[in-house]
């Protein structure tokens, strides 16, 4: 799907929408529960379908109405068999999921696209080292045999907080007290305070000293009805357009959250005065909106941007490729992005999604100030498949071309 922007100033309200990493642990939480459970605010991406599919691969009812999900479980079944597991491109699904197949044993695969297979799970590939857990890697797919038992982990921290998250999740379910030890930085700390917050929810408790987390054996998840917050990592697309002379309230964002991304607005507003320096430790998702505000303003220095080069795509990488057809020019080093002060213009050439919604999201925004054709828009359906809909909403003009798959 291609889509053509035509200059546009942003006005009106519109909703963020609902948290991604909220929404991925709370279908999580509610698998694991024995009972029912409600949740709101589970909108129809390709993100979030990967992860009800993986946990109907639980035995778990999941039920969708809108955006609802009903969530109904009999308890998990402890007996060893075999589960596939369809992730889709999911990260956050793969490798919350991983160590939850390995405390219920027995064989598991999970299938992904080639992209998501080729990010890695060296930690849980460590863990199953240890614990003589077979792994059979393909381009495809992953398959794993064998069962995780309690102990003690010691985890790199600097390589993705999803991997800590899918332990906190597992390790409850064991029979056996384990404890977590982070060997490294944490970077993306916020994303496990997201975690042990929805655990919290449902009735886990994880007691967490600096870089240590001890998890009690045998714990029950408790079913719950909830809702799910607004998404500060989409909600940050949506607010830039007022660093760009628009005028958009975003509502549904929680002032109180413990989104790591909801520092978004206040990094906006130094990249809109200066050109200072940022570290993207915690926030490594804001990266593409970031390096597009800061090429439109004043220019800036990114630091612990290494990160970047295993996600949807390499983002430094793109963005310096796709802002250059702007006139922006990008430095990209091993662990940080310079974005200069440049003279801008109107694209000559078609500037390119490469299959990722965050880049697809940050064009459209810049797109809007000198216009610009984006190919590979469907990649939004990641995420924010309501994006261009949203957009629209508030007075942002484009055509749609349906041609480009």
């Amino acid at each position: 799907m291609k889509v053509k922007i035509e200059p546009s100033i942003a006005s009106g309200e519109i909703k963020a929408p609902p948290s991604k990493s909220y929404a991925h642990r709370y279908l999580i939480a509610s698998a694991l529960a024995k009972g029912e459970s409600i949740i709101e605010g589970i909108i129809s991406s390709d993100d979030m379908e990967a992860t009800v599919k993986c946990a109907s691969a639980l035995d778990v009812s999941v039920n969708r109405q809108n955006d609802t999900v009903l969530v109904k479980s009999n308890g998990l079944s402890k007996e060893a068999k075999n589960r596939e597991f369809y992730c889709n491109e999911s990260g956050s699904t793969l490798r919350f999921f991983i160590p939850i197949a390995l405390a219920l044993g027995g064989k598991s695969t999970f299938y992904g696209t080639e992209r998501l297979i080729s990010r890695g799970i060296s930690v849980y590939e460590d863990i199953c080292r240890e614990q003589n857990i077979s792994v059979e890697k393909y381009a495809d797919k992953i398959i794993f045999n064998g069962k995780l038992h309690s102990g003690e982990f010691n985890v790199r921290g600097d390589i993705s907080s999803q991997f800590i998250t899918g332990l906190l999740f597992a390790l409850p379910l064991l029979n056996g007290d384990s404890v977590i030890n982070i060997t490294t930085d944490l970077e993306s700390g916020s994303y496990i305070d997201i975690t042990i917050d929805v655990l919290s929810q449902f009735g886990i408790e994880i007691i967490r000293e600096n870089k240590t987390f001890y998890v009690k054996g045998n714990q029950q998840y408790q079913s719950k009805n909830i809702a799910v917050e607004g998404d500060m990592s989409n909600g940050a697309f949506l607010d830039a357009f007022n660093f760009l002379g628009g005028n958009v309230s975003v509502i549904g964002l929680n002032p109180h959250s413990k989104q790591g991304d909801s520092v978004y607005k206040s990094i906006m507003e130094k990249l809109k005065s200066s050109a200072p320096e940022i570290s993207l430790k915690d926030c490594p998702d804001l990266a593409p909106v970031l390096f597009t505000i800061a090429g439109i303003c004043n220019g800036a220095t990114f630091t612990d941007t290494k990160r970047l080069k295993i996600k949807e795509s390499d983002r430094a990488e793109v963005m310096a490729k796709e802002l250059k057809k702007f006139g922006i020019l990008v430095d990209v080093k091993e662990n940080s992005v310079t974005v200069h002060k440049c003279e801008l213009k109107t694209p000559t050439e078609i500037l390119c999604g490469h299959n990722d919604h965050r880049i697809v999201m940050a064009l459209s925004v810049i797109s809007t100030i000198y216009g610009g054709e984006i190919e590979g828009c469907q990649a939004v359906n990641k995420s924010y498949p309501n994006f261009f809909e949203d957009i629209r909403k508030i007075g942002v003009k484009f055509e749609v071309n349906n041609e480009d798959n």
